[in-house]
């Protein structure tokens, strides 16, 4: 069995995905697969088939974007499934930075957090920090009611904003 390698962008959940398919199969989870030693790869991978135990690998994309020296493990692994977790689309993105303002206890209405998403780069982490600069300032401000003069004017001093329709 080829293990699969599941591949996004930092914090698109990727490990969360893979690590309790891992614990439920009796597996193992390689993250950041890509930057670990291919030797170490290799004889996880020989370990895995010969114990028959399930082997996950998680990385920011799959070969041939990953360059790997070894033949034999570029081999198993151009042979292996591939998971891609994509980039989020406009009402996941919105659904995401809405749950993590939530979180954060900072009160935002529909049209903030849509004139803020056309605003941010559209990727996992972006959206992450964009509603950790937002928390840190309205914890300075002492006003958790987020309006779009102020989410300007933090995005703009963090270096988050970016015009709308402004290619990334």
């Amino acid at each position: 069995v080829m293990p699969p390698i599941i591949t996004g962008r930092p914090k698109s959940g990727r490990s969360q995905f893979a690590r309790p398919m891992a614990v439920r199969s009796g597996g193992t989870m390689i993250d950041e697969a890509d930057r670990q030693s291919e030797t170490a790869l290799f004889h996880a991978w020989n370990e895995a088939q010969a114990a028959h135990r399930p082997l996950f690998l998680v990385a920011d994309d799959a070969p041939p974007v990953w360059q790997v020296r070894l033949p034999d493990l570029r081999s198993r692994l151009n042979a292996s499934p591939v998971a891609k977790i994509e980039q989020p689309g406009d009402a996941l993105a919105g659904d995401i930075l809405q749950q993590l303002l939530d979180r954060h206890e900072i009160v935002a209405n529909r049209d903030v957090v849509a004139w803020v998403l056309r605003r941010i780069e559209r990727d996992y982490l972006s959206i992450l920090r964009t509603a950790e600069a937002l928390e840190e300032d309205a914890s300075r401000r002492r006003n958790r009611r987020l309006s779009i003069p102020a989410a300007k004017t933090t995005l703009t001093a963090s270096g988050l904003l970016r015009e709308p329709g402004a290619q990334p």
